[in-house]
């Protein structure tokens, strides 16, 4: 297959020798990170909206759950705010991660928040991967928030 304007078979070649493609979706070109579910670098093409999605915390239901919960909570909404302007989490670029200690480690349970991530980011499903950054915080704003979650997504014109 031809792609990118790589000769043909570049991209097998490439792959039997453990080297990253970037992948092509719909113009938008991601680098993945070799053994880890984000990509280094997402490029966008001239002509694409950029939507910025404000920080999203859990569902009220879910602030007395563990982080991984949360995390899931917050993508489920993250996936019904995009749909709500026609897109979906295939169409984010960036991701910004906030996680606060659990008060039973005082730690951030990165782990927990990656179980979350993985179900719905670099699946058969939606295979599409963002750039992210995971940032540990002393708190979040709403009593009981473990994570908060905000993307960048981009629209094909």
């Amino acid at each position: 297959m031809f792609q990118a304007g790589l000769p043909q078979g570049t991209c097998a070649l490439l792959l039997g020798c453990g080297l990253a493609v970037p992948a092509l979706a719909d113009g938008i070109v991601r680098h993945p990170v070799p053994n880890f579910p984000i990509s280094a670098a997402v490029e966008v093409p001239a002509g694409y909206s950029t939507i910025y999605l404000s920080g999203v915390g859990p569902d009220p239901a879910d602030h007395a759950t563990d982080t991984e919960s949360q995390a899931r909570s917050e993508i489920k909404r993250l996936g019904a705010e995009l749909a709500a302007m026609h897109l979906g989490l295939g169409d984010v670029v960036a991701m910004h991660v906030f996680i606060a200690p659990d008060p039973k480690t005082g730690k951030m349970d990165f782990p927990g928040m990656m179980k979350a991530y993985k179900e719905a980011f670099g699946t058969a499903a939606q295979p599409n991967l963002p750039t992210r950054a995971a940032f540990q915080v002393a708190g979040l704003a709403g009593p009981g928030m473990l994570i908060e979650i905000e993307v960048i997504a981009a629209r094909k014109p």
